[in-house]
């Protein structure tokens, strides 16, 4: 299986912090990737290494056999790689279709993927003029991940998508990063390990910097002594 994203001992500061001390990520074409670990082991860090929003000093990123390491953000961007940050980060005072009209790297982008997106999430249809300030918590991580699918990635970035949603709303953004797959590479980070279980094929931890375990999915569930050394979980 080719692998869209290889991430290689890849080293990242935060000013004087040196968060990232050797991370490595393969991740497979077609799959969904987790990385787990727990808070402040330097997952989100690591999506922001890929997506050049941190500055990598040692190692390499490659995105489709090429490196990207060192180039701009919207370059990175640019090449097919979207990102849905962890808080949502939308645009609290724009309505739902400003938030995605933003999303467009060629105009008529939302046009042609209106009705994928609102096949996905119909509150956004509902709520298309409302600003993203009354959207609830659940609403507005939909929309997080509608503006990343505007324009046509290959690979998402997504940060924590069901951090403070209720149960229902978890299930069915489960739901919806399960058909987002058929069409687009998924790597997320996840600290919700049932929730990273239900998803994802494969898995990266990492642990205080450094990648430390990785593979099947499948084989990490039934590991139980590596989830509670890296996870904390029972």
């Amino acid at each position: 299986m080719t692998n869209i994203l290889e991430v290689q001992g890849i080293h990242t500061f935060i000013g004087r912090y040196h968060i990232l001390q050797g991370v490595d990520v393969s991740v497979p074409e077609g799959s969904i990737t987790a990385l787990l670990g727990r808070n402040g082991a330097g997952k989100t860090t690591t999506l922001k290494s890929v997506l050049g929003l941190r500055s990598v000093r040692e190692g390499s990123i490659l995105f489709d056999g090429k490196p990207v390491h060192g180039m701009r953000s919207f370059d990175i961007a640019a090449l097919g790689i979207g990102f849905v940050p962890e808080h949502r980060a939308i645009f609290r005072d724009l309505s739902v279709e400003e938030n995605l009209k933003i999303a467009e790297r060629h105009k008529g982008d939302l046009a042609n993927k209106r009705d994928f997106i609102f096949d996905l999430f119909p509150d956004l249809k509902k709520f298309l003029a409302m600003p993203g300030l009354s959207l609830s918590g659940g609403q507005q991580q939909m929309l997080a991940i509608a503006r990343a699918l505007i324009a046509d990635n290959r690979l998402l970035l997504i940060d924590e998508p069901s951090e403070g949603l209720a149960p229902v709303i978890i299930e069915h953004m489960i739901s919806v990063i399960r058909q987002l797959s058929k069409k687009s590479t998924v790597l997320l980070v996840e600290q919700n390990f049932l929730v990273a279980s239900k998803l994802a094929e494969y898995y990266v931890i990492i642990e205080e910097g450094r990648s430390v375990k990785a593979g099947k999915m499948s084989d990490l569930v039934n590991d139980r002594a590596a989830i509670h050394q890296y996870l904390g979980a029972a």
